[in-house]
């Protein structure tokens, strides 16, 4: 009786292709969830700016007024009063009113 099963080289061919294919898709993956965590990034930022500009409005504020509050008042106006967080572990700076918040990673940065 004889055992059907597969040779060395074909087994090493396999892993050969699935080396390679993984060598491929790898750096797709990592660029994309990059681009995923700057994109974020870019939205929590258009948020905290609606959340400040609404916030001066109602406490009659101008361009260029330090927010007294600091974030406190600013996250009130946020959805679910929560503070949002960089996926990238950036730390956001609110600025003045009229200025744009601002992240500490590279490239994320409001358009």
């Amino acid at each position: 009786m004889q055992r059907k099963s597969f040779t060395l080289v074909e087994i090493m061919i396999v892993v050969a292709i699935i080396g390679l294919l993984a060598a491929i898709a790898i750096p797709s993956f990592v660029k994309a969830r990059n681009v995923s965590r700057t994109n974020a990034c870019i939205n929590n930022l258009r948020l905290i700016d609606a959340g400040k500009e609404q916030w001066a409005l109602e406490n009659n504020l101008n361009t260029g007024d330090a927010c007294t509050d600091g974030e406190a008042g600013v996250i009130a106006y946020l959805k679910g009063s929560v503070a949002p967080v960089c996926p990238a572990g950036g730390i956001y700076t609110y600025g003045a009113i009229g200025t744009a918040p601002d992240c500490d990673v590279q490239d994320h940065d409001l358009p």
